[in-house]
């Protein structure tokens, strides 16, 4: 059995592989409390916003519903998008047609008028 010299650096370091990263400092109970009051003030915030919200009982017994009808409008979007992008081709097509048509009647109008040289003799 081939005995592979594989070069182990720094085994012992793969434990502390984001000790840099991590903040090696305690918050203090200041910063503690100000963010516990933050997050708390923000609860309290989105409680009342949901108390706000009128019909909520309506609105969650008319979830299966709301998802047929969008699944269904889903359906309708894909079955149209065959006749959009049919469409998005015309109008690319035609416009590219355009262009090459007008180059290549430049491009004959430039041939058939080409200036003959004079030549200078001294």
């Amino acid at each position: 059995m081939a005995d592979l010299n594989i070069p182990k650096l720094n085994s012992s370091s793969d434990k502390y592989i984001f000790k840099k990263r991590l903040r090696l400092r305690r918050k203090s109970k200041k910063v503690l409390l100000t963010e516990a009051a933050f997050l708390f003030v923000l609860s309290v915030l989105i409680v009342y916003i949901n108390y706000l919200i009128p019909n909520k009982n309506l609105l969650v017994q008319n979830i299966p519903n709301t998802f047929n009808k969008s699944f269904l409008l889903m359906i309708d979007l894909f079955s149209n998008l065959y006749e959009i992008f049919l469409v998005i081709f015309i109008f690319v097509s035609s416009f590219t047609v355009l262009i090459l048509m007008f180059g290549s009647l430049y491009r004959l109008f430039k041939v058939t008028k080409r200036k003959s040289r004079k030549i200078i003799y001294k």
